[in-house]
């Protein structure tokens, strides 16, 4: 977490006022709070979620080494919350920069991916980008 920004982010998965004041907060601002912001997207069942996926959403070239860093780890339950919910609905742009995690996921996914279906999500977000 970035020193002196802990004031502006969430201070638990209930904290539904603050997503208001972070949309207020200047860009630079926002893009600094973007590590800690995804952190709030590991259950969209969370309150805040729905309210930091938007301002994610408004981020999607500054947020792919973010997610691509949450896809390179062993939470298989974050990443299918962030193909479901964020990258699915980025712009073929960003979307493209996913393509060999997605490809790999689609094509020899691991028990664990399988169980969570994440290969299914990934062959969906493939077929969007119309390669």
């Amino acid at each position: 977490m970035l020193e002196g920004y802990e004031g502006f982010l969430p201070r638990n998965v209930y904290d539904v006022e603050k997503v208001p004041e972070i949309k207020k907060l200047d860009r630079d601002t926002q893009t600094s709070l973007l590590p800690d912001l995804l952190v709030f997207t590991q259950d969209m069942n969370w309150p805040v979620a729905p309210g930091i996926l938007e301002i994610l959403l408004t981020f999607p070239e500054e947020i792919v080494p973010h997610v691509q860093d949450v896809l390179s780890s062993n939470d298989d339950n974050w990443k299918w919350f962030l193909l479901h919910f964020l990258v699915i609905n980025l712009p073929v742009e960003s979307k493209v920069q996913f393509k060999d995690y997605l490809s790999k996921v689609a094509e020899n996914p691991t028990k664990m991916e399988l169980a969570e279906e994440l290969d299914e999500i990934a062959k969906g977000i493939l077929a969007t980008l119309s390669l």
